[in-house]
């Protein structure tokens, strides 16, 4: 991949200048039940004034914008390489402000190692930390009601398969995030 040229373009003028320079982020495509029950959790706990997503396993979360073109052909080439995969929602994880569900998948994690490897040169210090699949339902509220969460949400939790479907690509808006693709796995059958 071409070296980016956005940290220069990105100096030079604001976010509310150069709405096409604000960072992308990529998601996992969740089966739709799946991301149907998460969303319900994530509306019922997440404070609302700042929810403004849906329910999301990030995969990256500060690619540049101006590369948008390279991420999704990259995107896009990987999907392509991929059929549909399970993944287990092993258990919940305490975030210290909030609770997310833990999921487990080697395909995943193969995944997020082969696209990392394409985006090396553009990822920031977050996305080069331990990569730790997780759906987050709630966040940034008191200690005390994240760990009331998770021990209610801890009472009687099976672990559950969902399906990653695809890859999702966003724009970050200084808040909410702007769809921009949608890219669907197409190998061969799970």
């Amino acid at each position: 991949m071409p070296k980016s040229s956005t940290g220069r373009l990105q100096r030079r003028c604001a976010l509310t200048d150069c709405p096409l320079l604000s960072p992308l982020i990529v998601t996992l495509q969740l089966d739709a039940a799946s991301q149907d029950y998460f969303d319900a959790l994530r509306t019922a706990y997440f404070p609302p004034a700042i929810n403004h997503l849906k329910a999301h396993m990030t995969l990256f979360h500060n690619l540049p914008g101006g590369e948008q073109q390279a991420v999704l052909e990259t995107l896009a080439r990987e999907a392509a390489r991929r059929a549909p995969f399970p993944l287990i929602v092993a258990g919940l994880m305490k975030l210290g402000r909030g609770t997310a569900f833990r999921l487990e998948s080697e395909a995943l994690l193969s995944l997020r190692a082969a696209l990392a490897a394409a985006f090396g040169p553009w990822l920031t210090q977050q996305d080069r930390e331990k990569f730790r699949p997780h759906v987050t339902v709630q966040n940034k509220v008191s200690p005390a009601q994240a760990g009331a969460l998770f021990d209610h949400l801890s009472q009687g939790f099976s672990p559950f398969e969902a399906v990653a479907e695809g890859l999702q690509l966003w724009r970050y808006q200084g808040g909410p995030w702007a769809p921009l693709a949608a890219v669907g796995f197409q190998g061969g059958a799970r």
